[in-house]
């Protein structure tokens, strides 16, 4: 047995499970240099959400974010989480921007490429892992873990000989959503170290309350690196504390020989930024939820629920979305619940619930899964949801990706000629968030959902409360004089119109499919709204004619916002 070692997930993981994401570059880079004398195996902090967020939320540049860690990591790898085919998407990207972003990622400073694919599918990762490994990286392939039906240890074993069978340096088991038992644990562990030569790292979330057990099952089995957070950013839906995993393993065979002096400075620090960004932390996603057994929704998804809810005032749904949410898994052929399944399922689940009806308000994102565009599910999908979503349409079986033509040039070229793509690393954000960057890049995003008394928002005042009232809590906006609903095109006046149309969610107009004067009929495309990082059609419920539209590419709509008339 050889000591354990550690791969810290503050930087990326444990701020996107605990904190929205929320994390700016300023109050990383900071700690960076202290971090690098730990002597972690790597550290977790770009990829995933975070580079979505920047851009989304944040006004922070992704790749600004990752030269800048990568300058105070001079002796620690950088890790990245690379959705495979989808990169740091919700869609499959063509083979030339996978290959240009992985090129880029490596060469502004991404050490260790941990590459997976929401359902398991190989061929969704082999791209990205032939073009990591052919810069020099660390490429570990990835396992993500669920249980269910269809899912068994040899299945989990195949997957790990064929991504050893593509120059893979370890796999990772990607427990989403701290499903694994001790035994499980063991039992793979073990499995992995007999029939494969790679390096086996374990990465589970807390939700369940089992992972420190399961951890120290995975030791006896002979893991190598196991994933851990910080303790003020651990526990819930993040990852076991560092410091003390560190402790359990002193005196044993598997001691880390980690100096827990240095981690309880780095602990102090971060101590600041919990309480700096405390006002998003919720205590459903800090807490150990056993509940998560039975619905197996991962940690990131359950703190992204919470907040998605929020945003559609209907907290008050909360344990039926749960429930909805493993019959829509079941539908869709069990896929493991891990972006982009996460927030294919969820959102359907969702809208299944919100809607009163299901499946009447697929989203984009679930018509292309069940034409097979994100891959092989791991069992069939049900026929009769599959024909009420897409019909008669095909099903594809090849690699969803040799479908997609190459884009990068085009995206590069348009943005150019518009002014704000300057850069490869600039083309790359407009490609993969073609409808939110442009804003970014101009220098146009005002910061959302930032930290109170940074100097970006230091002279904001919120205008939206959250008021209990015997116990019952109410949202409660400010609104300025004379801009009721949030302003002119969605003053509250337009309601009051005969045939409009209001939005059923909260979320960004991505494109309206119609004009003024358009005759349109029921059940017709009207617009396209981006609500929880998912595609929705608004459809006409009349035949009618489009007499005037209140809204714009980009605009963001609350719940009951006007969007349209028809009469």
């Amino acid at each position: 047995m050889a000591k354990v070692r550690f791969t810290e997930t503050a930087l990326r993981d444990a701020h996107q499970s605990l904190l929205a994401t929320r994390m700016k570059t300023e109050d990383m880079v900071p700690i960076a240099e202290e971090m690098d004398k730990v002597g972690y195996f790597s550290v977790e902090a770009w990829g995933g959400a975070t580079f979505d967020t920047c851009i989304r939320y944040l006004n922070d540049d992704p790749w600004v974010r990752l030269r800048e860690l990568k300058a105070g990591f001079n002796n620690t790898p950088i890790q990245m989480l690379l959705r495979g085919q989808n990169l740091v998407g919700y869609k499959h990207y063509p083979d030339d921007i996978v290959t240009k972003f992985v090129e880029k990622s490596y060469e502004n400073g991404v050490d260790v490429f941990r590459i997976f694919d929401a359902l398991n599918d190989i061929r969704n990762m082999e791209k990205a892992i032939k073009v990591a490994k052919d810069q020099g990286a660390h490429v570990q392939g990835t396992i993500s873990y669920t249980i269910s039906p269809v899912h068994s240890l040899d299945n989990f074993v195949d997957l790990a000989k064929n991504l050893e069978a593509l120059d893979c340096d370890s796999v990772a088991i990607k427990d989403m959503a701290g499903l694994i038992t001790p035994s499980a644990a063991f039992e793979l562990v073990t499995k992995l170290k007999e029939e494969t030569d790679l390096l086996v790292d374990l990465h589970c979330h807390c939700t369940s309350g089992m992972t420190p057990i399961s951890y120290y099952a995975a030791c006896q089995a002979g893991v190598d690196v196991l994933d851990t957070a910080i303790s003020p950013l651990s526990w819930g839906t993040s990852q076991p504390p560092t410091e003390s995993m560190v402790a359990a393993l002193q005196g044993t065979e598997f001691d880390t020989g980690l100096d827990l002096k240095l981690l309880t400075s780095i602990k102090k620090y971060f101590d600041e930024i919990k309480a700096k960004y405390g006002y998003l932390l919720d205590p459903i996603s800090e807490s150990v939820d056993t509940d998560v057994l039975l619905y197996q929704i991962p940690g990131g998804m359950l703190s992204n629920l919470i907040s998605q809810l929020k945003e559609q005032n209907a907290m008050d749904r909360y344990n039926d979305v749960l429930e909805e949410m493993p019959r829509v898994r079941k539908d869709m052929g069990y896929p493991p619940l891990v972006t982009p399944t996460s927030q294919i399922v969820g959102t359907q689940a969702v809208n299944n619930v919100l809607g009163g009806e299901r499946y009447k308000q697929p989203t984009n994102e679930v018509k292309e899964y069940l034409k097979g565009m994100y891959g092989r599910p791991p069992a069939p999908v049900d026929p009769e949801v599959s024909k009420m979503v897409i019909g008669d349409e095909e099903v594809i079986t090849c690699r969803p990706a040799d479908l997609i033509e190459d884009e990068f040039d085009k995206f590069k070229s348009e943005g150019e000629e518009a002014g704000f793509v300057k850069s490869d690393e600039d083309a790359l954000t407009y490609a993969l968030y073609p409808l939110i960057a442009p804003r970014f890049l101009k220098g146009e995003l005002k910061e959302k959902g930032g930290v109170p008394g940074t100097s970006t928002d230091k002279d904001k005042v919120p205008t939206e409360y959250d008021v209990e009232v015997d116990g019952d809590i109410f949202n409660v906006k400010i609104l300025p004089h004379g801009t009721a609903g949030g302003g002119g095109k969605k003053s509250s006046k337009c309601k009051e119109k005969e045939g409009v149309v209001l939005s059923a969610m909260q979320g960004m107009v991505i494109r309206l499919t119609v004009e003024v004067g358009d005759e349109v009929k029921a059940g017709d495309t009207i617009c396209v709204i981006e609500a929880m990082k998912m595609e929705n059609d608004i459809e006409s419920e009349v035949d009618g004619v489009v007499e005037e539209i209140f809204v714009e590419d980009g605009d963001e709509l609350k719940k009951d916002d006007c969007i349209m008339v028809i009469k």
